[in-house]
């Protein structure tokens, strides 16, 4: 992103959200909501802008899980790990995922192709266990899916 764009772009999420209480998380939500991540730029220029130190800015980014720091992958991996899908098997099944992608949990493949993470539940409880590719659900998965399930993510 041109520092022209970047900084007419983090303006106009300044200029909607600066006289709202929670400012500075309604503005990291929106950078976050259109890039995936809030990038260290965006929260240089974020400081600039809000004169908001930037020590505060990554408080506030460290301290909500929600917030990523790091651009995700192109495939984002997601076993649930409600009551239902931790019973019925989600543990084994993100240990394939590891397995075969040669990462753990909470990181990416250096290519950035693949994340694998955990959420805590996604309501589908009754077609535990359940993984989300890029937020697509599958259900009733099994360890023996997951190569079929890496096959489907095409580049």
């Amino acid at each position: 992103m041109a520092e022209k764009d970047l900084s007419a772009d983090v303006a106009l999420a300044v200029r909607k959200w600066q006289k709202k209480r929670g400012a500075l998380i309604m503005v990291l939500h929106e950078i976050q909501g259109r890039l995936g991540y809030v990038p260290r730029e965006i929260a240089l220029e974020l400081s600039k802008q809000m004169n908001v130190p930037l020590a505060r800015i990554y408080e506030v980014l460290t301290f909500y899980n929600f917030f990523e720091l790091e651009p995700p992958a192109k495939y984002v991996i997601s076993g649930c790990m409600g009551t239902a899908c931790y019973l019925k098997g989600t543990p084994g099944i993100l240990q394939e995922f590891s397995r075969l992608l040669g990462i753990e949990v909470g990181q990416t493949t250096p290519d950035g192709r693949f994340s694998l993470t955990t959420v805590r539940c996604v309501g589908c409880c009754g077609q535990a266990p359940v993984v989300l590719i890029n937020g697509e659900v599958h259900s009733k998965v099994s360890p023996q899916d997951v190569p079929h399930l890496l096959a489907q993510c095409k580049d």
